[in-house]
């Protein structure tokens, strides 16, 4: 079996490629990758060393996609993941590159037969109606009320069932859009896709920054003992949200690559849920504990476009339906996330120092 991954040298895509070559090594895994990110260059070291076949290719371009050759799946992992990219400049590249090179990576589906398994987003769902939902503000965190006059969110987070009218963000604009061609595909070339709408993707790997890779920044500050920010909501850190391990993501991944039939025509948000989910200052709480350094953190009121006070995901359907249900906690999240830095610390210093 020939497995391409798109977004093959980022956070999700070298973890997803390491590990099915290490449970598969059968199997031809090939890392496709622009590496606009900067760390991503790290992964082909790796790739190397497990034999893992590297393409340096951009999804926009048809071209670099028919030099793959053929292929039997592909895992759609690349995209600009920042929900502020496009908020304040000019949105092309993030249309570009999460909607029309995710429309070139299914005429590569189609081409070659292939199946596909697209990371789609938890930010598809719309802002103003997430921050309408009833709240509780505890002593460290927000959460949400059980009873809401809000379908589709209750106590237990945000279900599949909640609406999508509304505005959500370039980034969440170009996933859902991405979705409903996937259903189109479907309906009219045959195409056998897996949908999943993951939330806070965290572990070893991710390249952390202010707009997206909170988890890792958050330990590598503390690591280095630099200084942080509470931006929005007060400047308390009570906003929250659920983490999912990678090592989660793949073996869901896993199951989806042989059990694509199961997934068909469905869409499944997929997140730490409830019990895996912490607001800032908790994470502040486990970073100060495994590091055993206290830095300065500044206090922002004002909160930024498109920030949510809470999102956690509701993995119930999935967890009904397919029995799926992420095993690895936040401490463990942080923990993994700690010995990586460490193990790396020359690499990595001028990454996120």
């Amino acid at each position: 079996m020939k497995i391409v991954v798109t977004g093959g040298a980022g956070f999700v895509g070298s973890t997803l490629c390491l590990q099915l070559k290490e449970k598969y090594p059968q199997y031809d895994i090939v890392a496709f990758d622009n590496l606009k990110r900067r760390g991503s260059e790290l992964n082909l070291i790796d790739f190397q060393k497990n034999a893992i076949s590297f393409v340096h290719g951009d999804i926009r371009n048809n071209e670099d996609l028919q030099s793959l050759g053929s292929f039997d799946i592909l895992i759609e992992a690349s995209a600009e993941p920042s929900v502020t990219a496009g908020l304040d400049s000019d949105p092309t590249y993030v249309i570009n590159n999460n909607l029309y090179g995710s429309i070139n990576c299914f005429n590569a589906c189609i081409k070659n037969k292939a199946k596909l398994i697209f990371l789609s987003t938890s930010r598809v769902y719309p802002i103003e109606t997430i921050e309408n939902a009833l709240f509780n503000e505890e002593e460290t965190k927000f959460l949400f009320k059980d009873n809401q006059d809000i379908k589709g969110i209750s106590s237990k987070g945000i279900s599949e069932e909640l609406s999508l009218e509304g505005a959500r963000s370039f980034y969440g604009t170009t996933k859902l859009s991405s979705e409903l061609f996937i259903h189109e595909y479907a309906a009219f070339y045959g195409l056998k896709a897996a949908v999943t709408r993951f939330g806070v993707i965290a572990g070893p790997r991710q390249m952390g920054k202010t707009d997206q890779g909170v988890v890792t920044l958050w330990m590598a500050k503390h690591y280095w003992k630099q200084s942080l920010k509470y931006i929005g909501y007060g400047g308390k850190g009570k906003q929250v949200r659920d983490l999912l391990h990678v090592d989660d993501l793949v073996e869901l991944i896993d199951f989806q690559i042989h059990n694509i039939d199961k997934f068909v025509g469905k869409v499944y948000n997929v997140g730490g849920g409830l019990e895996n989910s912490a607001s800032l200052q908790e994470m502040t709480a486990i970073c100060e504990k495994i590091t055993g350094n206290k830095i300065q953190i500044d206090e922002v009121a004002e909160t930024r476009t498109a920030d949510l006070r809470i999102f956690i995901t509701d993995n119930t359907k999935i967890e009904t339906e397919i029995g799926w249900k992420p095993k690895k906690s936040v401490e463990t999240i942080f923990k993994d996330i700690y010995l990586w830095i460490q193990e790396n610390e020359k690499q990595l210093e001028s990454i996120l120092k």
